[in-house]
């Protein structure tokens, strides 16, 4: 039994579905993941997306090695990569199980147009057959590793479209132990809402197609309740949260009660203005101003030590704008915090 099973059984005894911290490029870093393991830990974490051509070769390994270090605290943690080269996907993966990753994960869904240009993360849709090379070589370097490690995948329904019948279908087919469905096409980005029917959808192929693999959702979810309302309604095993958790690393945390604002009606009447994805629409409650600016402040120190000498710390200002709301002089605050080229800056400009 791996840890997806292990953790889906006792999700399942505690009436509840799985929860998942997104993987996202320069949010996602080993030091903002220590934070969220220390304040509210997922049932599972990602890493950023890495590069697997890149660990294919030596010197480039090197340097993103930096994007796999991981602590303890945080497992079990999936290792996610991307790639449309079925060798260097195994290369990667074979490097990947030597570092002790619990888990697999091939990125097919982001749009990002450098990693398109590449044939790799959303392209993989428009190359079905390619796609399925590569989840063909990750599980070979599985396999021969001697080890039983999961191998997921998480993916939009589709590119232009909703190509469910499909692309996800073929995926299912390959008999994964996770899939993470994002409730959006890759056309879609991230303007329009998720459809979680779309969710609703995959689950009963998968149950209709008799496989195993455990489906997460992924995609506008706002809090722990809104992502029990959406495992019910869609019949997913579990939830990922991304946009969600900025500035808000309590959210795991089920002694905290947080409301969440994005959906409301407050945030229709602004979307009509124009005015959507801000995060002073995001606001948590069981969190006191003092507490939010001590995070704050723990999470860049970490950020500084962690990661000063490999990463700009200016990765850290949409950090900044997400921590600092709802109190009286936050925008002033924000606006002083940002102008920080880095982290000894920061601190003669932070608050006593």
């Amino acid at each position: 039994m791996n840890f997806w099973q292990e953790k889906n059984i006792k999700a399942k005894k505690e009436g509840r579905p799985l929860y998942c911290l997104a993987p996202m490029a320069d949010v996602t870093d080993r030091a903002f993941r220590r934070i969220i393991a220390k304040y509210g830990k997922p049932d599972v974490f990602w890493t950023e997306f890495v590069s697997a051509d890149g660990l294919a070769h030596p010197v480039a390994r090197e340097k993103l090695s930096i994007d796999l270090m991981y602590t303890e605290e945080e497992r079990p943690i999936i290792a996610q990569l991307f790639s449309s080269n079925p060798e260097n996907m195994k290369n990667a993966v074979q490097y990947c199980i030597e570092l002790g990753f619990d888990g697999i994960d091939i990125n097919m869904g982001c749009p990002d147009k450098s990693i398109e240009k590449q044939g790799a993360g959303a392209s993989m849709m428009k190359t079905p057959e390619t796609a399925r090379a590569v989840i063909e070589s990750a599980r070979a370097a599985i396999t021969e590793s001697g080890k039983q490690i999961p191998l997921s995948v998480k993916t939009r329904v589709g590119y232009m479209k909703p190509e469910i019948d499909t692309w996800v279908k073929m995926l299912l087919e390959q008999d994964l132990d996770a899939l993470t469905i994002h409730a959006r096409t890759r056309r879609d980005l991230s303007k329009v809402p998720a459809n979680w029917d779309y969710v609703k959808q995959v689950v009963k192929m998968r149950d209709d197609m008799k496989k195993k693999t455990l489906i997460i959702g992924n995609g506008d979810v706002l809090n722990l309740e809104d992502a029990n309302v959406k495992a019910k309604e869609s019949g997913c095993d579990g939830v990922m949260i991304g946009r969600a958790v900025f500035g808000n690393p309590w959210i795991f945390n089920k002694d905290i009660k947080t409301k969440q604002f994005g959906n409301s009606f407050y945030s229709k009447i602004l979307s009509l203005f124009g005015i959507k994805n801000k995060y002073w629409l995001r606001a948590q409650t069981g969190v006191s101003k003092e507490e939010k600016l001590r995070v704050l402040f723990e999470h860049a120190q970490l950020f500084d030590e962690l990661l000063g000498n490999d990463k700009s710390f200016a990765i850290m200002k949409k950090h900044f704008k997400a921590y600092i709301n709802g109190f009286d002089g936050a925008k002033e605050l924000r606006h002083k915090l940002i102008e920080s080229k880095d982290f000894e800056e920061f601190k003669k400009n932070f608050p006593n």
